[in-house]
Formats: structure tokens, C-alpha cells, sequence
């Protein structure tokens, strides 16, 4: 099996052999597996992405902007906001994964997206987060009023059923 176009993809496909085909693409490296270090390292892709409240509220290890440091989880969940800059910020760091250009034993479990504003994203926006989620796992985190006054003691906000079974796992 060869590595499938330089796109975004979540895996390998299969591709007819070809002498004429370049080398594939390096595969993303990935979290670590069950059996490896527990937990997971919170990353922001930029600033104000909502690192701290989520290590708070999910659990897992606040990094801020920084790779994991010697004894943090290798296991990486990157945090963008939905605007325009925080889209572009995700989709470069995916990027910079899916290249190899991460410290050593590092690897992109997903991203986390927390939204920027109530309701719903415009659509150029949306088509965004569409790119991101066909290049790897995106878990969504809705606009929540009361983490403005620091109300991230009430838990995980609804609709984050999946990222709460995701942390819960590697804990």
C-alpha cells in the first residue's frame, strides 16, 4: 500500500503501482497507544485558544503554546478557536504533524476547535473546519457564557460527548 496524494487524508489507500509516482507522503504521527504514557498535553496553536479552561474543565496537561515538556503525555490535543486566524493557526500545526516537523515522540491525537461567538460559524468558516475534520479527528467545543466568569466547575458543556470519551480514555 502507498500513501494516497499530497492531501490531507486520515490514512493510507490503496494506489496502483506506478514507476512515474513520487515517494509517498510521511504518515502523521499519532498519539500514543493505550498501553503508553497516560493522559494527554494541551497545546494552543495561538493565543487565547482556551488551553487553560479546557485542561480545567477536561483534565490532561496545560502546555500553554509549548510541546510537552521531559514527563508530560506525548499525546497532543491542538486548540484553535473557530475564527478565521484560528483556523489558519490549526491548520498550519496539522500541517507541521503530518510533515514530521514535531519534537521527537510527540503525536497529534486531534484538534480541539472551541468556538469563537454564539451560534452558529459563517459559512466560509465552516467549509474550514470541513478541510480540517477530512485531515484528522476535530472535536468541537460550543461557545459557553459562563467560562467568561470562570464557571468551568459546572464540567464538560453539552455537545462534547465525544472529546469527554476521548480524555476520559487516556486518563
Amino acid at each position: 500500500m502507498r500513501q494516497g496524494p499530497e492531501i490531507w487524508i486520515r490514512g493510507p489507500v490503496a494506489a496502483p503501482e506506478s514507476p512515474d509516482r513520487g515517494p509517498a507522503a510521511p504518515e502523521m504521527p499519532r498519539g500514543p497507544s493505550p498501553t503508553e504514557a497516560p493522559g494527554f498535553s494541551w497545546i494552543g496553536v495561538h493565543g487565547g485558544a482556551g488551553v487553560t479552561t479546557l485542561a480545567g474543565v477536561f483534565g490532561g496537561q496545560d502546555c500553554g503554546q509549548g510541546w510537552p515538556g521531559p514527563g508530560d503525555p506525548p499525546s497532543v490535543l491542538l486548540v484553535a478557536r473557530t475564527h478565521a486566524a484560528g483556523l489558519t493557526a490549526a491548520g498550519r500545526a496539522v500541517e507541521e504533524f503530518r510533515l514530521g516537523r514535531v519534537p521527537t515522540g510527540v503525536g497529534l491525537d486531534s484538534v480541539v476547535l472551541v468556538a469563537d461567538a454564539p451560534g452558529r460559524l459563517p459559512r466560509p468558516l465552516a467549509q474550514r473546519v470541513r478541510l480540517l475534520e477530512s485531515a484528522v479527528d476535530v472535536h468541537r467545543v460550543p461557545w459557553v457564557p459562563a467560562w467568561r466568569l470562570d464557571g468551568t466547575h459546572e464540567g464538560p458543556p453539552r455537545g462534547t460527548e465525544s472529546l469527554v470519551r476521548r480524555t476520559r480514555r487516556v486518563r
